[in-house]
């Protein structure tokens, strides 16, 4: 299976609340009460954004320099293999 690897920005709104977006999958995003919860939540997004896009035969937007310190990784769905 292949791994997608996408950049994840995460910031913290004013009521403490991790917000994540994923700049390569524009409208793809998500929260967590903590750090670690956003972490995994973008891990979950990403994998139904991409699964929903292959689904209806989109082209799946593909990160080729996706190296930062909040790079998530993710194996892609069956829909892809």
């Amino acid at each position: 299976m292949e791994h997608l690897t996408y950049t994840i920005h995460v910031e913290r709104d004013e009521d403490g609340i991790y917000v994540v977006s994923v700049p390569a999958l524009p409208g793809c995003f998500t929260q967590g009460k903590t750090f670690d919860e956003a972490i995994e939540m973008a891990q979950d997004a990403i994998y139904a954004f991409v699964s929903t896009l292959a689904r209806r035969g989109k082209k799946i937007p593909i990160e080729k320099s996706a190296r930062s310190p909040f790079a998530v990784s993710n194996t892609a769905p069956k829909v892809l293999a």
